[in-house]
């Protein structure tokens, strides 16, 4: 996108309007300085994530790459660490790295071990340090959904209906079970409860009919938060094995609601007025509804109809003192009356729309400003991507002006246009998105038209911003279609991230729909999500007004390692003497203190988990120095902004996908299974305790300690052992639910202990936890009173002499320290396999879902480039996606598809 310096046109509207500079509070020149000088101290950064594919299973890895660019969508050349996140569903930090930028692109992977991740919605978020002083709202995020095909015993699959009264709360879910192989699960019992706010508000047992569905109602009452609640099933296969699935019921009752926004902002007495709307669901997302304005009289003023994901706008003349509201209905049916906003007596406020190559203006004013007003200077000022490109002033004459603007005068993108009083305060404000043919051409051409499996694939590449060459940054992914099928519309792009996400506050409901393939009526769309989102990058107030943001991080230009140095005394080190090494790289280097005892050691390049040593040794008494090391500041991490796209029924949506990653683990879990030992070891159970030698031979139940890691606190974690705990107490699930109120027995090797004491155990220390249904002939269910024996095995604390270095450990010097700061991630390479024929029978399968990825891709300064793969062994449609940027900051997204037969 070239881009366009600033402008400042002469604007004459209709209406013999003249231009006048005189008497104005604050110069249309002023604001325009400001704005222009405050982009430049402050510029913005973006970043766009290009992944290999959409989705992923446990045991894949993620491939992607980062391009770092301005607002403006040229390459960054301020920051130089990238940091991405991976967070689950709860809010909580599973991974986190540091990437170095080079160029403006950076390139990493996460790899989902199967140990370390199930299955479950997750998100990515990635921002360069600078980025945080904005509002976080900005910063990279993408939903990621991991499926899990190799330590999965069950598929689900659930649909909810619920109502809502006065009275009570009914929800009626469906759920279909289905095994490993994908058989259901008939015949067999199912016991299910809700937990809602820390509550069992509802529990029942099922039957599986003879296709593994079960029906599940939900009956509570109106004051309990359903939707923050789950829905908790036990299958039971036999009488030792049982599965258990879960099922969060934030979509179980679904609510809605329709906002309504007065193009410009305000409704005025007299102005005719475009009223866009938006209806959702309490899930997020948008609902199709229909319905008409009325008067506080009854009298119909206008009708209106959603026209995409629940938007749609109408048009009316509003009165003051009337009050308008709107009588809604839904899709599914259910109804609503919701009032406009109120009336103002006077104002003005703008109006665009496109007409072929131009931007059609109009800016009304009623007559009670106009009257109030009279030959007051106004202004229009149009910014996109951090540059004004258009701004006129004229004087208040009448209450219509109307004017046109040649879109080429702008790039593509979001305009932002504000009109402004005399005194500099915003009135009204509209965005609009202008679509110019002014993106990156890439042209992506393959040496056949359809391949043989384990053929090897030429593709070229040629791109071309305008008319203009350019080398470039881009990275590929090939796919094969047949195991990802995928929705163009939700993919996040670079063009639905760049020119749309990273720009508007809120959840946006598939963003890369007006992107793909797009024309007169996505851009329809397109108009009216412009027209119910938010927008809110920077105050023009706070410009006006030389308010400076408040500036927390600057700018990353590598690895810095911070910190103070202290005498015992608590003062300060002056112009103290450090030595900071990192061993693994043979590396040294040194630094003073400041007065206040600081110190900083800049631009460090060290791998993740690399020992850094700072010594302060080589200081005159040193043994009386403390060394302190800054931690490192990340940001809070905030509800999922993307959560209506979280996937309820991962299982089946991800179904074809799931069975191709089965096949490629089949092997690799049966290595898993093999544990090779020189000698046998003897653990260690109930039996080995003379208070418990009166119990059964073989515990009900057991469960090993390995299964509990991870496990916060421990009567959370039991209900896999058949226990269920309640009031302070716990119950054998199986008695429990017959209505036997009778609390277990708890042991904890030969000792009885309380709950206060189970849940100070650590999960770490657990050899096994063993469930017994009945006391045998202990009789420690007769003199306790209780049914039922739980017993903890602890693991055995071996008892090691500590040796000198270990004590010497416990009073290491505090002039040096040995820390393990976060470093580079780990670079890892894509496997590329090398095929000299076709597939021989001694050779495995080759069943990848991702045939190619490449971020290296680079372009020369004619634009060109070429890469080659080798194909897999599965035959049917690939798909060659290639997204980037060239060095002029034109960036796009190009789609190839040819067919392995």
């Amino acid at each position: 996108m070239n881009k366009i310096k600033l402008v400042l046109l002469s604007f004459f509207l209709f209406c013999q309007v003249s231009i006048s500079l005189a008497q104005t509070t604050i110069p249309l020149k002023d604001i325009l300085e400001k704005t222009a000088k405050y982009y430049q101290t402050y510029p913005s950064e973006k970043v766009h994530l290009h992944f290999d594919k959409p989705y992923y299973a446990v045991g894949d890895t993620i491939w992607f790459k980062a391009y770092v660019a301005l607002e403006q969508h040229i390459p960054s050349p301020l920051s130089k660490i990238l940091h991405v996140e991976l967070i689950n569903a709860k809010d909580s930090l599973v991974e986190s790295l540091k990437l170095p930028v080079k160029n403006s692109v950076t390139q990493g992977s996460i790899v989902l071990n199967y140990l370390a991740y199930k299955q479950g919605n997750y998100r990515i978020r990635a921002y360069t340090k600078w980025m945080l002083n904005q509002n976080q709202a900005y910063l990279f995020t993408k939903n990621i959904v991991i499926g899990d095909a190799i330590n999965k015993n069950l598929n689900t699959n659930i649909t909810y209906k619920g109502t809502v009264t006065d009275k009570a709360i009914k929800v009626n879910s469906r759920i279909q079970f289905k095994d490993d192989r994908g058989m259901p699960i008939i015949n067999k019992k199912v016991s299910w409860e809700v937990m809602a706010d820390f509550e069992r508000v509802a529990k029942g047992r099922e039957t599986t009919d003879d296709k593994g569905f079960v029906n599940i109602e939900i009956n509570t009452s109106p004051k309990v938060g359903i939707n923050r609640g789950e829905l908790f099933t036990t299958v039971e296969i036999s009488s030792n094995t049982s599965y258990k699935a879960s099922f969060p019921l934030k979509t179980a009752l679904l609510e809605h609601d329709i906002q309504f926004f007065p193009e410009g902002g305000d409704l005025i007495d007299g102005i005719p007025t475009q009223v866009a709307f938006k209806a959702i669901k309490s899930d997020g997302l948008g609902i199709n509804s229909k319905g008409v304005i009325m008067d506080e009289s009854g009298k119909e003023i206008a009708q209106f109809t959603s026209q995409h994901l629940g938007m749609g706008a109408f048009s009316f003349v509003p009165e003051l003192n009337k009050k308008y509201q709107a009588k809604v209905t839904f899709a599914d049916g259910n109804q609503k009356t919701i009032p406009l906003p109120e009336v103002k007596a006077e104002g003005m406020r703008i109006a665009l729309k496109t007409i072929d190559e131009n931007l059609v203006l109009k800016i009304y004013a009623n007559q009670k400003y106009v009257d109030k007003n009279l030959n007051k200077a106004f202004y229009i000022v149009a910014k996109s991507a951090g540059v004004i490109y258009y701004a006129a002033q004229s004087d208040l004459k009448s209450t219509v002006f109307t004017g046109q603007i040649p879109k080429n005068k702008f790039p593509t993108g979001i305009l932002q246009v504000t009109l402004f009083s005399s005194i500099g305060e915003p009135l009204s404000e509209r965005l609009i998105f202008l679509k110019r043919n002014d993106d990156l051409k890439i042209n992506l051409s393959t040496d056949l038209q359809a391949y043989n499996s384990r053929q090897k694939v030429k593709v070229n590449i040629t791109n071309s911003g305008g008319t203009e060459l350019a080398e470039g940054s881009f990275s590929v992914a090939v796919i094969d279609e047949t195991k990802v099928p995928a929705d163009e519309d939700t993919e996040t792009t670079i063009y639905s991230n760049l020119l749309l996400t990273s720009n508007l506050e809120g959840y946006i409901e598939k963003p890369n729909y007006y992107f793909n393939k797009m024309d007169d009526q996505k851009l329809a769309h397109l108009d009216l999500l412009m027209l119910t989102q938010g927008y809110r990058r920077f105050s023009y107030k706070d410009i006006i007004a030389d308010k400076a943001p408040n500036l927390t991080f600057l700018p990353e230009q590598g690895i810095d390692i911070t910190g103070t140095i202290r005498k015992s005394n608590g003062m300060p080190l002056d112009k103290g003497r450090l030595l900071l090494q990192i061993p693994e790289k043979y590396y040294s280097t040194t630094t003073t203190t400041d007065a206040e005892g600081k110190f900083k050691f800049s631009n460090m390049v060290f791998k993740d988990s690399a020992e850094v040593i700072v010594n302060a040794r080589n200081n005159l008494n040193s043994k009386d120095l403390r060394i302190h090391v800054d931690g490192e500041a990340f940001p809070a991490i905030y509800a999922n902004v993307n959560a209506a796209d979280d996937i309820l029924n991962i299982d089946s949506t991800l179904n074809t996908y799931l069975r191709n990653s089965k096949m490629i683990n089949n092997n690799s879990l049966m290595l898993r299974e093999v544990v090779i030992k020189s000698t046998a070891t003897t653990k260690k159970s109930h039996l080995d305790f003379p208070a418990l030698s009166g119990l059964n031979m073989m515990a009900d139940r057991t469960t090993t300690g390995d299964q509990l890691i991870g496990c916060g606190l421990l009567v959370n974690c039991l209900s896999a052992s058949g226990l269920t705990f309640v009031d302070n107490n716990l119950f054998i699930t199986r008695t429990y639910n017959q209505g036997i109120r009778i609390p277990v027995e708890i042991y904890v090797n030969d000792m009885p202990v309380d709950i206060a004491y189970l849940n100070s155990l650590d999960a770490k220390g657990i050899e096994s936890v063993q469930v017994f249904n009945n006391d045998g002939l202990s009789g420690i269910n007769r003199r306790s009173n209780t049914s039922g024996v739980l017993v903890i095995i602890m693991k055995e604390i071996k008892k090691v002499p500590a040796t000198k270095a270990q004590i010497q450990e416990l009073f290491a010097p505090t002039n040096v320290i040995t820390i393990k700061p976060k470093g580079y991630a780990v670079e890892r390479q894509f496997y590329q396999p090398k095929y000299t024929g076709p597939r021989t029978s001694l050779q495995a399968q080759d069943i990848r879902s991702t045939i190619y990825w490449n971020p290296y891709i680079n372009t020369d300064k004619e634009g060109k480039a070429s890469f080659e793969f080798f194909n897999s062994d599965d035959k049917g449609p690939r798909k060659i996606v290639v997204e980037g940027m060239d060095k002029n900051g034109n960036f796009g997204r190009s789609i190839y598809r040819y067919q392995v037969k």
